[in-house]
Parts: structure tokens; sequence; C-alpha cells
């Protein structure tokens, strides 16, 4: 399967300290940390991180990485879509790749 998810702080942190510019840029790399030590396949955008795997690896990866967060606000906030294929591996890249053909046949 395929998930593509975002997690961030809101609220005040336990610590008291707030980024006067709003950037919960620390948050995310406790994330993207997480996901990265856990082997699977992954890719991190500007708005998501997708990760591919079976369904119990991938969401302890998504739970994890949400409990990294949870320091850095009073709450989180989670949102995540995920393309649920049996059988299918190697879709992270194999999709993009079905893309750029069919945009290489569109524009020819």
């Amino acid at each position: 399967m395929l998930i593509a998810f975002s997690v961030a702080p809101s609220g005040s942190p336990a610590s008291g300290v707030d980024r006067p510019d709003g950037s919960v840029h620390d948050a995310v790399a406790a994330a993207v940390s997480v996901v990265r030590a856990s082997g699977l396949p992954h890719r991190t955008t500007s708005m998501f991180t997708e990760v591919e795997g079976e369904w119990d690896e991938v969401m302890d990866v998504v739970k994890r990485a949400t409990d990294a967060v949870m320091p850095f606000g009073s709450r989180v906030s989670l949102v995540l879509k995920a393309d649920i294929r049996p059988g299918y591996t190697g879709e992270l890249d194999a999709k993009i790749e079905r893309l750029e053909q069919a945009i290489d046949e569109i524009e020819g």
C-alpha cells in the first residue's frame, strides 16, 4: 500500500517555546527522521510524505512519526490518504513513471 501523510503540531508546546514565524519545520523534521529510519521506500515533498509498505508496517511508521511531533504542540493534526492495492509493490515510483509516459504521449 501507498500512504501520503502530513503531521503537524498546533497549540503551544509543553516547553512554552513557540517559533515567532509559526514554522513547524522542526516538528516535521522529527517525523521525517522516523520515516527515514524505517527503511521503507518513501518520498517527502513540501506538503506530504509518501511511504510504501504493508499495512501494519506503514501504520506503525505513521504512529511513530505522529508521536515524534507530540512534544512540539499541545495537539497534533494528521492527514492521511491511502492507496490500498494488494499484490503491487514498487508503486511509489511506478505510478510516476506511468504518469510521465502518458504526458509524453499527449505532448508528443
